[in-house]
């Protein structure tokens, strides 16, 4: 086993971007299907659109393995759909004689070149990295008998990752079944709740504009970004820093119970702080929101949010389109909200509760199942040494 350049044995191609024009929501014969980030991260809300076969077009296969070059997905490993694909999209072509795709593809995912790749530089989530931003990156290459045993072991890892996460999703559809019991449609508000304007019963500012030039590194702090907020829950393990001063901390610090918003990308995602990171601070793509808790509870927004975001709720803030693009701070302010009784609130809260003890008990599950088969990734790592190690079942 070896350390590579990972360019001497993986090449890179970037897409093309055919004109808007070209393209047709129509399957036809001639046609291919046009690929972008959003095909594979929201599969379920896209309507495929197709461009015309020429030479000018980069296509993939089902098996190859592509990453996503922009933006808040910077680095998300995309595989699964056979097509042509834009811009914002790189190809893999790994030299197979030496990596297997699917251990390349694991590789991608690891904390180790994900951490690489958000980190080649200020310019990198607007113009997107490059092969150049790859040249000093590496990889370590087993014999490819090792690179499939490992492949096969977190392909198993990556199977039990799923069934926990169909079993939260299961868990999340019943507190969103419950939400519409108790609440009703809060879009067309048919159990006739009281309606506040957003900024009757919030405190709401976005966070601070990260600016490379102002950057010195003498007063780093971790922030939330648009991607590290999902809903319901924080991704935290690629937070990014920049400075704050002590006017910034002040002004852009986060406290237990905040509600932090999507302001770009999908518009009202949100979560509930609960101080999973001591001085932690946000970027001008979240909205903070401070809910009056005499009025309002956070949880019971954020559910608000996404029944909004699932229903068309906010499709009459921009006429006739059925999204936004940006859920600017003037426009989340002016939202009519329905606000049931607090009581009803809080025993929507405490359903919660009781349902997060649950996934708590699925994800403690999780952790046992990987620590298995990880060590077994492991042994075989070092049986690569030729060192003796006892397998764990």
């Amino acid at each position: 086993m070896m350390w590579m350049r990972l360019l001497d044995i993986c090449d890179f191609q970037g897409g093309s971007q055919p004109p808007k024009e070209e393209w047709s929501f129509a399957e036809q014969e001639g046609y291919i299907r046009m690929l972008q980030i959003r095909d594979f991260t929201q599969s379920e809300k896209v309507t495929p659109e197709y461009i015309k076969i020429s030479n000018c077009i980069k296509t993939c296969t089902e098996d190859d393995v592509l990453i996503a070059r922009y933006g808040a997905s910077i680095g998300k490993v995309l595989t699964g759909i056979a097509g042509a694909y834009n811009v914002a999209i790189m190809r893999t072509i790994p030299d197979t004689d030496i990596i297997r795709k699917r251990f390349l593809y694991y590789y991608l995912k690891s904390s180790y070149f994900q951490y690489a790749i958000l980190n080649v530089g200020s310019r990198a989530a607007q113009a997107g990295f490059n092969k150049t931003d790859l040249a000093k990156l590496e990889i370590t290459c087993p014999e490819l008998s090792k690179q499939d045993k490992i492949v096969k072991i977190l392909e198993k890892v990556e199977s039990i990752i799923q069934k926990r996460k169909d079993q939260l999703n299961a868990l999340d559809y019943i507190i969103k079944a419950r939400f519409v019991e108790m609440f009703g449609d809060v879009i067309h508000n048919d159990r006739k709740w009281e309606c506040k304007q957003f900024s009757d019963i919030t405190t709401s500012r976005l966070g601070k504009m990260l600016d490379a030039k102002h950057q010195i590194g003498t007063c780093k702090y971790p922030y939330l970004a648009n991607f590290n907020v999902q809903w319901f829950r924080f991704e935290l393990g690629n937070l990014n820093e920049m400075d704050f001063n002590e006017k910034d901390r002040e002004e852009f610090c986060l406290e237990d119970g905040d509600l932090l918003v999507c302001e770009g990308g999908e518009i009202g995602r949100c979560a509930v702080w609960h101080n999973q990171v001591k001085k932690c601070y946000f970027q001008k793509a979240l909205h903070r929101v401070r809910c009056n808790q005499n009025i309002i509870l956070p949880d019971y927004l954020s559910w608000w949010f996404k029944y909004n975001c699932e229903n068309g709720g906010f499709a009459a803030i921009e006429g006739a389109k059925a999204t936004i693009s940006h859920l600017t701070g003037a426009k989340m302010k002016m939202l009519d909200v329905t606000v049931p009784p607090i009581e009803l609130q809080e025993q929507f809260v405490d359903f919660i509760k009781h349902v997060d003890k649950s996934k708590l008990l699925s994800l403690i599950k999780l952790l046992e199942q990987l620590i298995t088969y990880l060590y077994n990734v492991f042994i075989i790592y070092r049986q690569d040494k030729g060192e003796e190690v006892e397998k764990y079942e």
